[in-house]
């Protein structure tokens, strides 16, 4: 997939220049974004938002975001390119480095855009890298990538679909996200946990048994019991359920096929 958009280099002393529009845009997204979210996020990703501090009136510098993710998890973000290999996304999170791509969407694209864009991978993943439970977790897909074949690895993409990009959540308070690919996201957010989708109990083979469409609201959601159910996971036979999932074969797909599934 060919991108548009070029990251932003940084200076020697590691500083993104950023124009006054893309600050602007920076500002439109999270303010807009807080709004939303309000009620329908879990608490483990509003309390990372709180620790973050993440500024409303201009793009933040990675190293701002560093500093807290290295004091609460020892994770840290890196700045890579639009679009990275499968490959090297495994290498980063398995040394528990989140990509992050520096370049931020355009006026045209603010509602949607098909690549992670900083707002995305900023605003929807690094509060909850705060976590240690999504941390563990994360780190845990990492190693398993690595190692996985070609084969495996697009098991593991369903599996990360599922959570880590569009991942429910059940609280006390209610069906909440945790999902980056929907906090990020202001339609998704109010969609995903209306009446509208299908929501199932997570089960992790289900999950990489569930073809997804990047470009369309999500027809079906997994729903964890709780957050640490992935913490959980990181230390179950992942692969083992990645084998039993491709035995099984691939589930229809909940939507029409015009443009690729996963």
């Amino acid at each position: 997939m060919s991108t548009q958009y070029v990251a932003r280099e940084p200076d020697a002393t590691g500083f993104i220049d950023y124009s006054d529009a893309e600050h602007r845009i920076w500002n439109t997204l999270i303010t807009r974004q807080l709004k939303v979210i309000e009620g329908r996020a879990c608490q483990e990703y509003l309390d990372g938002i709180e620790q973050l501090a993440l500024p409303h009136d201009r793009i933040p510098q990675l190293g701002e975001i560093n500093r807290v993710l290295g004091a609460t998890t020892g994770w840290q973000v890196e700045r890579v390119p639009a679009l990275i290999p499968f490959q090297t996304f495994f290498e980063l999170l398995a040394s528990k480095r989140f990509p992050v791509a520096t370049f931020i969407r355009s006026e045209e694209e603010l509602d949607y855009l098909q690549e992670p864009d900083i707002f995305h991978e900023v605003f929807g993943h690094c509060p909850l890298l705060t976590n240690p439970w999504f941390a563990e977790f994360t780190h845990t897909y990492g190693k398993l990538g690595l190692a996985a074949s070609k084969e495996q690895r697009v098991y593991l993409a369903r599996l990360y679909w599922m959570t880590i990009e569009f991942g429910l959540v059940d609280t006390p308070q209610g069906r909440k996200i945790y999902g980056g690919g929907i906090l990020s996201s202001p339609k998704e957010t109010v969609y995903s946990v209306s009446s509208s989708p299908e929501h199932q109990p997570f089960d992790p083979i289900e999950a990489m048994r569930t073809p997804y469409r990047i470009d369309i609201l999500q027809p079906v959601y997994f729903v964890l019991p709780d957050l640490k159910r992935l913490f959980d996971l990181a230390h179950e036979d992942i692969m083992g359920m990645a084998r039993t999932a491709a035995e099984l074969g691939l589930h229809a797909p909940k939507f029409p096929s015009k443009t690729k599934a996963a």
